[in-house]
């Protein structure tokens, strides 16, 4: 059973760092994209960032270009993303998930095929 798992969420001061980890277990798949997504109150979930398994490709939206950096410890079987500066709009829940069969970054969160359950970033100003 594939499992993902988030931690590192927390509040910061504007200007702060967090590092959140995705931890992934049960997984038996060569090619694969990892992404963060976050959904703040009342918006829908929007995608952050996506490496992908294969070539380590990445993607990163607009919004967060320059601050958040995605990695990889395929020994720990281990997402991370590297948020600096972080802004009160970067307050949300952040998810990782996982997208099966694929070579190259995802961006649509239809395409993922599992979720982990979110861990909360709260960003004051």
């Amino acid at each position: 059973e594939v499992q993902l798992v988030e931690s590192g969420g927390g509040l910061v001061q504007a200007g702060g760092s967090l590092r959140l980890s995705c931890a992934a277990s049960g997984f038996t798949f060569d090619d694969y994209a990892i992404g963060w997504f976050r959904q703040a109150p009342g918006k829908e979930r929007e995608g952050v960032s996506c490496i992908s398994s294969s070539d380590g490709s990445t993607y990163y939206a607009d919004s967060v270009k320059g601050r958040f950096t995605i990695s990889s410890d395929n020994a720990k079987n281990t997402v991370y993303l590297q948020m600096n500066s972080l802004k009160p709009e970067d307050t949300a829940v952040y998810y990782c998930a996982a997208a099966i069969g694929t070579i190259v970054v995802v961006t649509t969160r239809y395409e993922y095929d599992y979720w982990g359950q979110g861990t909360q970033v709260t960003v004051s100003s």
